[in-house]
Order: C-alpha cells, then structure tokens, then sequence
C-alpha cells in the first residue's frame, strides 16, 4: 500500500483520524468470510462488499499469497485459512487460558466419557478455541476454529450471560439480526442461565446431543465457555446430571487458576 492509499478522515467518520482504504477493503474480505462461515467466489465477494471484481482481485490474490485465505477444497472460491486463528493463539491471555484449561478439559473428559471444548466471544459469535476428545471409540466433538452467532449456542449463550451489565449491553446491541433467537428473546434467556449458573439444550444441528456448557471466569465476568455436547444415544459413564456437576467443577477449577485464587 502506497502513502497515497491513506487519508485523513473526514469529521463524519467519528473519532478516527485516518483512513486506509486499501488495508481496509482487505479487512472487508477476512470479516465477510469469516461471517459468512463458508466459501465464497470473487464475485460474491464483490457482491457482498458492493465493490466491483476488478477492485477487489488483488486483495483476493495478496491475501491467498499471504496464506490468509484459501481456495476451498472444492476449488469453488476461497475460505478462510487457519493462520488468523493461529495468530489468535499466540496472545497471551489466549495462551495462558489455554495453559490452564486443557489439563483440566482432559481430565473432565476422561472421567465423563464425553468430548469437551473451550470457546470464547469473538464480536458477535463464539469460537471455539480448544477440544478434548472423548476417550472412547465412539463421539462426537467440535473442531477448533469452528464460530457461530452468540444467540445460535449454548456456549455463545453462557459467554453472554455471564458479562457484567454495561458488557453484556454492549453485546446484545451489537447482535446480528437473522438469528435463530430475538435479541429480546435471548435476554432473558441470559437471565435464566445466570440464575442457575449454568445451561443445558438440545444441540440445534446433532439429534441425540444436549449441549451442557458453564462460564469459565475472570476478575470481569466470564472469559470463556467450557462445553460438554452430551451424547445420549450410547453407554455413558455419567447421568447428564452427574456430568453437569461435574462440569461446573471443572469450569471452577480453571476459573480459579485464572484468577490465581
């Protein structure tokens, strides 16, 4: 990008002083993929953005020589790479709850026979951030990298819920609209949870699942989300009830290590 590629912002754009119209429609394309969760072509892509293919080619063709996007395994447009989610590692307060929870994810696992992941907020939707495998030879788990919208989980339910109100506010203000749940609606879901101090539903996308998730904390509200998809259609080591104590334990221990307590 040239110097000429950046401005100073007019009044009408708030408080920012610059703008880099190049670096910025380059953003454009990693938060679109990102949203849109699946692959695109150029011309979606410049649908999407209302910019024309012309403009946008090279930023496609920088991005994928930078490994930050991909073409899709399919050859049919690009997705995005695993390299953002790979810097979103290498952050400290990512690493040091990583460093915390998986001793404490594969322990919980071993003992309720079940898969486990770890997700946290990310704008308006959840990722998940780390699994733990069910030791046995039949599961079922949830990638790394995988995202949803905050109202469509039950992970993305417990990371609201459990924020202090000004965040919490913030975020239901920022929700997308189209999802399976109303802003209004989600509230006070977000109430009930906090009441019980945990959540648990029916997987929305695997019949025989139930989703059982509780907060992992920090000194300002919860940090993370710690998940069990609870499978009942198989020999299980633990009722679903014994696994939600034994969940919460596990969310308590890594919130503690957190918070040095």
């Amino acid at each position: 990008m040239s110097l000429d590629d950046a401005e100073p912002d007019s009044e009408a754009d708030g408080p920012r002083r610059y703008r880099a119209p190049a670096l910025e429609k380059g953003l454009d394309i990693l938060e679109l993929l990102a949203r849109q969760g699946s692959a695109m072509t150029t011309s979606q892509i410049s649908a999407a953005l209302d910019r024309s293919v012309s403009e946008l080619f090279r930023m496609v063709q920088v991005l994928e020589y930078r490994g930050y996007i991909e073409p899709a395994a399919d050859g049919d447009g690009y997705e995005l790479s695993s390299k953002l989610f790979a810097l979103a590692m290498t952050r400290a307060p990512v690493r040091t709850l990583m460093e915390a929870a998986l001793p404490v994810m594969r322990q919980l696992s071993a003992e309720a026979r079940q898969s486990c992941h770890l997700a946290i907020a990310s704008d308006d939707q959840m990722v998940v951030v780390a699994r733990v495998e069910n030791p046995g030879y039949v599961g079922f788990s949830v990638r790394p990298g995988y995202r949803r919208p905050l109202t469509d989980s039950t992970s993305g339910a417990v990371l609201m819920a459990f924020q202090p109100e000004a965040a919490r506010q913030a975020l239901f203000a920022r929700l997308a609209p189209g999802g399976r749940m109303s802003a209004a609606a989600f509230a006070r879901r977000a109430e009930a949870i906090r009441a019980q101090g945990c959540e648990q539903a029916p997987s929305a996308f695997v019949e025989g699942v139930i989703d059982i998730s509780a907060p992992v904390m920090g000194p300002h509200g919860a940090v993370a989300a710690l998940t069990i998809p609870y499978m009942q259609s198989r020999p299980v080591a633990m009722t679903i009830e014994a696994a939600i104590a034994a969940l919460q334990a596990a969310a308590g221990r890594i919130s503690a290590e957190l918070q040095g307590t």
